[in-house]
């Protein structure tokens, strides 16, 4: 029909036939004729085509403008197509030009709340009309209008005589009241609905107990109306709702919100009672995502806590959509969870927390086997231990950790953002994200709190050295070995800003700390410190004055002195008003002595950090810690970490003298800066740590590592811990039901640990190499590095023989089984 009506008025004079065409492939050739002969530069435009075959019963070789939610309909006919992009709501400028026109002003004019009622209107062409035609009666009421829309009051958003609608509550509800009778509670039961997420149609037919084809059918009608949305999901269909439309339902069906919760549940229940959810199911991921939510707007306290502290669950989820989503739901329903027990909920959100980077990747670790490594006071031990005694039935073998009570785990959170290894990663001001980067090109943005993901930009060309959150959180920086600096929306993830006047990779970016003169500082492999304004396209300043790579800079806390540390070995201190330098610390003069010439040392200077005060300054480079006076320059405290590898990173907390340092062997310290004493030791890393940041508070600190994780710690906890550490060098025997180890700690001495029990018996202090112990708890014997052998008889705790054996280290020792006979073996290549 629509074929030959357009073949009638194309034809009026009816020159090429006065008989309607009878078939589509008559009208087809017809219009392709009228089209060639009598309208050759006409456009034919086809709006809203959801099938091929309709593109293809109008494909005449004519151009053809077509709109249409399928992409794909074009793959039915041939010749040159061209794509041309199409915001489904308005754009912001748009949306205010629109406002300008209806008040009459221009758009650079318009009061500040335009661009909030923009936001509000997310989109929404009828609402922006609306609200303009109001406001064209009433130009004082920009205030007014903007709070009904943010309360989502529609019915007071009233009519203006301009305007087909009492208020805009009537004019959404309009299709509404159109509907069929026998469909309008089916709208009804949207009103569950999230904003922005998608639903399969598979979920829709659970609700309603219906066919694919009859639930298509009603909800083909809702999108015909425009009250739904619908994008097409291979051979299925995916529904959501405009931002606005979930508003107006809600508040319109607030009253009935929960029984519409509980209704889908109970069909969920029972269409899956004698079911599993199946990966392959177009519904799967829907309820791995929503069923928490949905359980707990429906107030079904025992079945979300049935669901949430249940390992099948959490294996489930996590091997599918990762962990994160998990923690975050732990934390927005506590307040249910915690009904039936805190300490359950506590048990489940800490185990997802410290082995969400082992859930969250290939191949998918044994929970099962995990579970057995937590308390066993522990929910999750005691699921983990049921399900372990049935599997073992059919073959499958577990370990249980004998000596789990005596071991604390210290890391509060750990996520593996990456691919690759985290460079950097740091806090946002307010404490409530995290910003990371590393060799994988990525910059990401997540939850402090749960893990969970909030950005994933792919922010350069080349590895990502460096990022930082702004004074007021709106820009995050980040610095690349591409040698360009750029500058992000924290929130949008929008680019704002790309710097590329550095010659070489920049390794470093730091923000002021006040927020009301927004500056930022980079340091780059070409010896220069540059400053940026952001509303600036250019450089600000340029510092010359290192002779070297510049690796790190941290602006003062007054924001009055720019610090910088360079593989030259320097220090220096820069007036940020001037950019001229202040003065200069020779680091590298801490480190000379009379067996090494000064010209052959190298001394790279990697990090700096301020104390609270601004009075202070700590510096890293290679295996110490200096602590400067800013105003004389002098040395206040030096921390050797007695390690033989270069101090990778430190920082300063901003409330009291605690400095964490990032070492090499995969550990970070925490030492107090006033006494010069190590505080903690905190192990869990397993590469290089390269970053650590404390909190804005100082409650935690971060650090990262090449091993793709960033950890979380809390500081009162670690600092709880001893921090003596055990060294390689341990033997063990197991003897009957017994469990002795013998080991070295870092400060020498010798302990004896009882495996079941956790008892440790200190036995000596000396420079101990190697140990071991003989097959029946008799005798232990130790090797050291002055070569010699020492026997000591464990009843009565002496040593019976010492000798000096070897002329050099001692590495390895053994008794023979009847312990009469010590074989040894030493750096001295003798046995």
């Amino acid at each position: 029909m629509k074929l030959q009506n357009l073949c009638t008025r194309l034809d009026q004079d009816e020159n090429f036939s006065q008989r309607l065409p009878l078939n589509i492939e008559e009208a087809k050739d017809r219009l392709r004729i009228l089209m060639l002969r009598k309208h050759p530069r006409s456009l034919l435009i086809l709006d809203d085509v959801w099938d091929p075959w309709v593109l293809k019963a109008f494909d005449n070789q004519c151009q053809i403008l077509l709109t249409t939610r399928d992409k794909s309909v074009t793959d039915s006919v041939t010749g040159p197509k061209y794509v041309v992009p199409v915001e489904s709501g308005l754009r912001k400028e748009k949306g205010l030009e629109i406002l300008s026109l209806f008040v009459n002003m221009k758009k650079a004019d318009l009061p500040e709340q335009a661009h909030s009622i923009i936001k509000e209107c997310k989109g929404s062409p009828l609402v922006v009309s609306l609200i303009g035609a109001l406001l064209r009666d009433f130009p004082n009421r920009w205030e007014y209008y903007l709070r009904q829309l943010q309360n989502k009051q529609f019915k007071k958003i009233r009519k203006s005589s301009s305007y087909d609608y009492e208020a805009l509550d009537e004019a959404m509800s309009i299709s509404v009241e159109m509907l069929r009778e026998d469909i309008k509670d089916y709208y009804t039961d949207l009103s569950i609905l999230q904003k922005d997420v998608k639903v399969p149609t598979k979920v829709l037919c659970i609700l309603w107990d219906m066919e694919t084809e009859e639930v298509e059918d009603i909800l083909q009608e809702f999108v015909n109306k425009s009250l739904l949305f619908c994008d097409r999901n291979g051979k299925s269909f995916l529904y959501y709702l405009h931002d606005l439309q979930v508003d107006f339902l809600t508040e319109k069906n607030h009253s009935q919100l929960q029984d519409l919760h509980k209704k889908l549940i109970t069909q969920f229940q029972r269409h899956y009672r004698l079911r599993c959810l199946s990966p392959d199911q177009e519904d799967c991921m829907y309820w791995y995502n929503f069923l928490a939510y949905h359980m707990a707007s429906a107030k079904m306290h025992k079945e979300l806590c049935a669901l949430m502290f249940s390992l099948d669950w959490i294996k489930a989820k996590t091997e599918l959509v990762g962990p994160a989503h998990l923690i975050h739901e732990f934390v927005e329903y506590r307040h249910m969870l915690d009904e039936k027990d805190g300490t359950v909920c506590e048990n489940f959100q800490e185990f997802l927390s410290l082995n969400g980077h082992l859930l969250g990747r290939q191949p998918f670790p044994n929970i099962v086997q995990l579970g057995l490594c937590e308390l066993e006071t522990s929910e999750v031990y005691q699921q983990a231990k049921l399900k372990a005694k049935q599997e073992v039935d059919n073959g499958m073998l577990y370990v249980e950790w004998i000596n789990k009570e005596n071991i604390k785990n210290l890391s509060r959170l750990v996520v593996r953002p990456h691919t690759d290894a985290v460079y950097h990663a740091c806090f946002s001001e307010d404490g409530q994200r995290i910003a990371s980067c590393g060799a994988d090109k990525n910059l990401q943005v997540f939850k402090a709190e749960t893990g969970e993901k909030l950005l994933e930009i792919k922010a350069h060309e080349d590895e990502v050295l460096c990022c930082a959150f702004s004074a007021d959180d709106r820009f995050i920086a980040t610095c690349s070995v591409d040698k360009k600096v750029k500058i992000w929306n924290s929130v949008s993830g929008e680019l704002v800003h790309t710097y590329d006047e550095h010659s070489e990779q920049v390794n470093c970016c730091h923000f002021t700390n006040n927020s009301n003169h927004l500056l930022l500082a980079t340091g780059s492999n070409d010896c220069f410190l540059k400053l940026w304004a952001l509303n600036q396209k250019e450089c600000r300043n340029t510092m010359f004055g290192h002779t070297d790579s510049v690796n790190h800079c941290r602006f003062s806390p007054d924001d009055k002195l720019l610090a910088s540390c360079s593989a030259d070995g320097t220090l220096k201190l820069w007036d940020v008003k001037s950019a001229n330098e202040r003065k200069s610390i020779h680091v590298k003069q801490f480190f000379l002595n009379s067996e090494e010439p000064q010209e052959d040392m190298e001394v790279i200077v990697k990090c700096c950090s301020w104390s609270a005060d601004g009075a202070t300054i700590m510096v890293a480079a290679k295996n110490k810690v200096f602590l400067f006076d800013i105003h004389t320059s002098g040395l206040l405290a030096e921390i050797h970490t007695g390690h033989h590898s270069t101090v990778q990173y430190c920082d300063f907390s901003p409330h009291n003298h605690l400095a964490v340092v990032a070492l090499p062997q995969y550990y970070v310290e925490v030492w107090n800066m006033d006494s010069c004493l190590k505080v903690a030791d905190c192990r869990g890393h397993l590469s290089w740590v390269h970053c650590v940041m404390f909190s804005p508070d100082g409650s935690s600190f971060l650090t990262s590592s090449d091993d793709q994780t960033i950890r979380l710690w809390k500081t009162k906890k670690v600092c709880k811990n001893s921090a003596i550490a055990l060294k390689q060098e341990i033997d063990v025997v197991f003897q009957e039901n017994e469990v002795m180890v013998l080991a070295v700690d870092d400060i020498k001495r010798l302990q004896l640990i009882n495996g079941n029990t956790g008892q440790i018996d200190y036995l000596t202090e000396a420079q101990v190499s190697c140990c071991c112990l003989s097959p029946h708890l008799q005798y232990l014997a130790f090797g050291g590095e002055d070569g010699a052998i020492r026997i000591l008889e464990l009843l009565n705790n002496r040593i019976f023989r010492s000798r000096i054996g070897h002329k050099n280290t001692v590495r390895h020792m053994q008794f023979t089984a009847d312990a009469k006979t010590l074989i040894s073996s030493s750096d001295d290549s003798a046995v």
